[in-house]
């Protein structure tokens, strides 16, 4: 589904991304894995087309989507979860959710957000101002499906959040890949990545040195939390 080849980036003369090369099958769950500064929210950034200082290849579905802007890549199939959810404050639960633009067949109806997540429909008339932290993530999660995405680009869904509601991210990640979503995600929680992907990917100064399965990251679970510094 997506493959990434040689990808490189900078902020003016510093380079965040060196050659870096990737492929996610449809259907799976990728997370990428490294400490803050590692480069992990610029490669996000970079498959979106928000970043601009880019060079490599970046195909999406068999097509060449490098030189496309962000617009075109989310017609596509692409979503994007920033780290900040992007939740629009003043707006409510529901016109958070009707706001963005159908962009494909496989879009979910917002009977079936609601459906799997139930929380949201009891919160539909809230303003953005007044969600908690799980269901902003919710929110923001169910807002790209919402609008047709293929693959879901998320940075950092279970940050801050309580074990509880990152139990349900999880349920609710897994509950994405059995309706066909792909997901690239960013996590440092190692121990509920090994849950939910079914590869990872160890980034460090802008590169991937390392790619794991779930058997060796559960082996690695104590090494790897010593390497983060969690």
């Amino acid at each position: 589904m997506l493959r990434v080849d040689r990808l490189s980036a900078w902020y003016g003369e510093a380079q965040a991304l060196r050659e870096v090369s990737l492929e996610v099958a449809e259907g799976e769950i990728v997370t990428l894995v490294g400490r803050n500064g590692a480069g992990k929210t610029t490669l996000l950034r970079c498959l979106m087309g928000l970043h601009g200082k880019t060079s490599g290849t970046i195909e999406f579905l068999g097509e060449d989507i490098t030189a496309l802007g962000p617009h075109r890549r989310a017609r596509r199939g692409l979503g994007y979860v920033p780290d900040d959810r992007g939740v629009y404050a003043t707006l409510t639960v529901e016109e958070n959710l009707l706001l963005p633009p159908v962009s494909g067949k496989d879009a979910w109806p917002l009977e079936r957000v609601y459906e799997t997540f139930p929380r949201l429909r009891e919160r539909r008339r809230f303003p953005g101002t007044k969600l908690s932290g799980g269901e902003q993530q919710m929110l923001a999660l169910a807002r790209v499906l919402r609008t047709g995405a293929r693959l879901l680009l998320c940075d950092e869904p279970t940050e801050g959040l309580s074990p509880l509601i990152v139990q349900q991210i999880g349920d609710i990640l897994r509950e994405v890949k059995a309706a066909g979503v792909t997901v690239l995600l960013i996590e440092q929680n190692v121990h509920f990545a090994a849950t939910v992907a079914d590869r990872h990917h160890l980034i460090a100064e802008g590169r991937i040195v390392e790619s794991m399965d779930n058997a060796e990251v559960r082996a690695r679970e104590h090494e790897l939390l010593d390497y983060l510094g969690i």
